[in-house]
């Protein structure tokens, strides 16, 4: 199969739900890169939370491993994310850590055309779950480790590049950090390793991806902060198998990110980003928000 059936037949951007990302068929993974923004690292206290994730993500262009466009006729692909987030943040203390426990359930709406054809699909995408250990370093200090657990949930076909699943499990050890300052630097960090598992459909191991979502920003002392964000991503090792990506990806993205955040559970971030230094993956631009209120 050459590299342009490649891209074209696994160029899939199922993912996109919360939990990547190496890149069978030089596609994307099941993370969507940049979806995490301010207050990444910070565990809330003991009960349980809902957060709710939205996207708007826009690919036209994919790259090739020197970073030029391939030139695939009316390419394109856009994604809609809708994903609730329960958080059970339990009273149990591990190695001087909270406990927690928590799932994320994506809803997805993906269409994907290329050299005259279309395809779209809508429904429930990969899942994840898994456990998580908060710590409060200081009062502005905040750090998380977990482990995230993706399953292949979402319905897939290799013949349907606007597949709503991976077809893959995959475990992700997380670290997040986050620098919070009501009225001064505000600096957030999550970075993730993806370890994944075998796609039987295609007989193709999706090669292992180091990324990070990050945020930098100034507190105003009302609740607001202001600042930049974005993500770096950066597959490790080569994918293996008949449908195998012909190099490692790469890219880094960067534009304006908002939040508001109260204090007291009502938290609202916003962040619109860019794509560049893309290799060996499709490039484009998302549009992330991220909300919590308590009850």
């Amino acid at each position: 199969m050459n590299t342009y059936s490649r891209l074209i037949s696994a160029l899939s951007l199922a993912l996109l739900c919360a939990s990547a990302h190496a890149t069978e068929g030089g596609g994307l993974g099941v993370y969507p890169d940049g979806l995490e923004n301010y207050l990444s690292g910070a565990l809330p206290p003991p009960g349980v939370h809902a957060l709710l994730y939205g996207g708007l993500l826009k690919y036209d262009k994919v790259r090739d491993n020197a970073g030029h466009q391939i030139a695939i006729p009316d390419f394109g692909v856009d994604v809609a994310v809708l994903a609730p987030r329960l958080i059970w943040v339990t009273k149990e203390k591990l190695l001087g850590g909270d406990l927690a426990w928590h799932a994320v359930l994506p809803l997805l709406n993906v269409k994907f055309k290329a050299a005259g054809a279309s395809w779209s699909s809508t429904g429930l995408g990969d899942i994840s779950f898994g456990p998580a250990l908060g710590f409060h370093a200081s009062p502005s200090l905040h750090y998380v480790a977990a482990v995230d657990v993706v399953a292949p949930t979402g319905r897939y076909s290799s013949s349907d590049p606007s597949s709503l699943g991976k077809n893959y499990w995959s475990i992700q050890p997380i670290l997040a950090i986050s620098q919070i300052d009501p009225a001064g630097f505000n600096a957030d960090a999550k970075l993730m390793l993806d370890l994944n598992r075998r796609n039987t459909a295609t007989q193709t191991t999706s090669g292992r991806a180091l990324h990070a979502d990050y945020a930098l920003g100034w507190g105003f002392g009302n609740g607001w902060a202001a600042g930049v964000g974005g993500h770096v991503f950066l597959q490790t090792s080569s994918d293996s198998g008949p449908a195998a990506a012909p190099g490692k990806a790469r890219a880094v993205a960067i534009g304006p990110s908002l939040r508001y955040f109260d204090g007291k559970g009502t938290l609202l971030t916003l962040k619109l980003q860019q794509e560049f230094s893309v290799r060996n993956r499709p490039e484009g631009r998302q549009l992330f928000v991220k909300a919590s209120l308590p009850f």
